[in-house]
């Protein structure tokens, strides 16, 4: 068991992949059925620059019927994973999002095919490792 503890909490619009990648990354194995998610946690292991760390994964809904629910799963988190589908008009604008946020990093992934989606969780996890830690934690890295 890992002693490193790292939670990650993906958020993005209804029917963008979340669940998908998150599914892909923590048992390999991509979800030929679309079912909407409300809230549901994985847990997957993963070895960076030598380091064991135990992620919690933390999937939240991304209809807009759930706004006002999503912020219950923020506290305590690392890093937030935003997602979005490459092939959405609206979302071709991630990478000047990121930009403008300032966010740790810009990936591209497809859980269908499993391209880039162990480098997307290794970007995280170093994140989540090389975040200052202080009395009290007020800000996580968005991805």
């Amino acid at each position: 068991m890992a002693a490193i503890r790292k939670k990650l909490v993906i958020v993005g619009d209804g029917a963008c992949g979340k669940t998908c990648l998150l599914i892909v990354f923590s048992k390999d194995q991509f979800p030929e059925v679309y079912v909407p998610t409300v809230f549901e946690n994985y847990v997957a292991d993963i070895e960076v620059d030598g380091k064991q760390v135990e992620l919690a994964l933390w999937d939240t809904a991304g209809q807009e019927d759930y706004d006002r629910l999503r912020p219950l799963s923020y506290p305590d988190t690392d890093v937030i994973l935003m997602c979005f589908s490459i092939d959405s008009p609206d979302s071709l604008e991630g990478r000047d999002m990121a930009n403008r946020i300032s966010a740790y990093g810009y990936m591209e992934c497809s859980a269908k095919t499993k391209d880039g989606v162990r480098e997307v969780f290794e970007l995280a996890t170093r994140a989540a490792l090389q975040a200052r830690r202080g009395k009290k934690k007020t800000t996580c890295l968005l991805i």
